[in-house]
């Protein structure tokens, strides 16, 4: 027996999965959890260490001799997040996050060098965002300079786990198109984007591998450190909305996929690239050969937990309660911007409940107006998608927050798009396992298509359609309409 070895770095946790390709079951997996740096200044921050840590703990969780059946592994890990490396591979500093909103003067000062956004759009797709990674970068030549001058190589999470593995310095198209240091059009990196940094930045970008594509094999110190075959194949991997979309099904032109996690994004996949003059969808290549636009919430679920913490009840109590309330929750209405936010371009956001009277200011509309205000935010970028010409047929709904039934109503009915649940709960550690069955297979010389891979692998759970309620979706019109005003009146504050 051979197996397949998806690794899912995400914000809060590391995740293992082994796949028995053959059998299309999933036969173990292993979690452990990764902390965070938090400053009231907006910054989120890790170390790099962490990361090997957690991968070796998820990798001793896991039986020994299934480990030795391991053939090719596929890595995801969220994107933006910059890994500053010495020429030795030593971290030079601690890893900024995608939620890091500290760097908004960094973002400025590169768009005012590059002589506005719209230039900044037409060389390389892209505006500068707190949650892109060039603006770190920036950040550490303002804030870190001796460690700026040691800096040779740039990596992101999952190029620094195929790293770890391999003890090659690789990148791939689509999670590099979140750096807003790569061309997205031509995949390439673009120089006048990296020289508004320093000359030495496109000297430490590591070289690009295409989709399909190996990223190297596990080596000696790699295979003694965890337990896993020496020489076994590592494929491109990439970030972790490009491995949600493969996980999802999500690999040809028309399917949506919407990912309820700490973030929230809604993503499709596009045979041609999908430049968005505003720059609230990120115009990101996919990790399969085209391209992936998607709009990017920075606080999707965290509304919810904050809240349901606040109240001391669990998931489904939570749930339960919200379900109590009437769609609107009777006008009130919450911004659930804990984290600053990314869509709309609100870094220094704070959170609020808006629309409070002495009539509706009960747990139950609190609770559901926080489940409402997730999807809201998707909403801005479905008119994105359609204001560019992307015609949607259904969403694919993944997420930690996509096991809740009455987030899934909300969802169609907000969206007004039949919501379509994939088989299992992790849809980037599949799409490694996956991407790494087709690497396998170029590797073999069967030139596979990514395509009919997935199709074969990725399951639709039988009847797990949820269809929107037309009259819910009416209802949700006005509610949007609610959520809009209260946007609209405060966003000045925030900016």
């Amino acid at each position: 027996m051979k197996t397949l070895c998806g690794i899912d770095l995400g914000t809060q946790s590391c995740k293992v999965i082994l796949y028995d390709w053959e059998h299309k079951t999933i036969l173990a997996k292993a979690q452990t959890p990764v902390d965070m740096i938090s400053g009231n200044d907006g910054t989120r921050e890790q170390k790099a260490e962490w990361y090997g840590e957690a991968l070796t703990a998820c990798f001793g969780k896991l039986d020994g001799t299934l480990k030795k059946t391991i053939a090719a592994l596929g890595v995801s890990g969220h994107q933006h997040s910059l890994v500053p490396l010495d020429a030795e591979g030593k971290p030079l500093y601690n890893v900024k996050l995608w939620c890091d909103t500290s760097t908004q003067a960094e973002c400025d000062e590169l768009t005012q060098a590059a002589g506005g956004e719209t230039t900044l759009i037409r060389l390389a797709g892209l505006p500068m965002r707190p949650g892109y990674t060039a603006p770190k970068i920036q950040w550490l030549k303002n804030h870190k300079p001796e460690a700026f001058a040691k800096l040779a190589h740039i990596l992101l999470p999952h190029d620094y786990i195929n790293w770890l593995l391999t003890g090659d310095y690789t990148a791939e198209y689509g999670d590099a198109s979140g750096i807003a240091l790569l061309d997205v059009r031509q995949r390439v990196w673009s120089e006048k984007v990296c020289a508004l940094i320093g000359p030495q930045v496109l000297k430490a970008l590591p070289g690009l591998i295409p989709p399909g594509g190996a990223a190297g094999r596990v080596s000696a110190a790699a295979a003694a450190r965890y337990g896993i075959p020496q020489g076994a194949v590592v494929a491109a991997g990439g970030g972790d909305n490009m491995m949600g979309a493969i996980g999802t099904g999500t690999v040809s032109d028309g399917t949506l996929a919407m990912s309820l996690g700490t973030s929230g994004t809604l993503f499709g996949f596009s045979g041609r690239p999908v430049i968005d003059p505003t720059g609230n969808l990120a115009a990101f290549c996919s990790s399969t050969g085209g391209w992936l636009p998607l709009l990017c919430t920075m606080n999707c679920t965290v509304a919810s937990e904050e809240l349901r913490t606040l109240f001391g009840m669990e998931v489904r109590a939570f749930d339960g309660e919200a379900a109590k309330a009437p769609i609107g929750a009777e006008g009130l209405v919450v911004l659930p911007f804990f984290n600053g936010e990314r869509t709309p371009n609100l870094p220094f956001g704070r959170a609020s409940i808006n629309g409070i009277t002495a009539a509706n200011f009960s747990k139950a509309n609190i609770a559901r107006a926080s489940l409402e205000a997730a999807i809201f935010g998707m909403r801005i970028g479905l008119a994105g998608f359609r204001d560019l010409g992307f015609t949607a047929r259904e969403i694919r709904l993944t997420g930690g927050g996509a096991k809740s039934p009455l987030w899934q109503q909300i969802a169609a009915d907000v969206m007004n798009l039949p919501v379509v649940l994939p088989a299992g709960d992790e849809a980037a550690a599949m799409g490694g396992a996956i991407q790494a069955l087709w690497c396998l297979e170029n590797q073999e010389g069967r030139n596979s298509s990514i395509e009919t891979l997935a199709a074969e692998h990725v399951g639709i759970e039988g009847g797990r359609t949820i269809r929107p309620d037309s009259a819910s979706v009416a209802s949700y019109d006005k509610a949007y309409a609610e959520y809009e005003k209260y946007l609209g009146a405060l966003s000045p504050l925030y900016r």
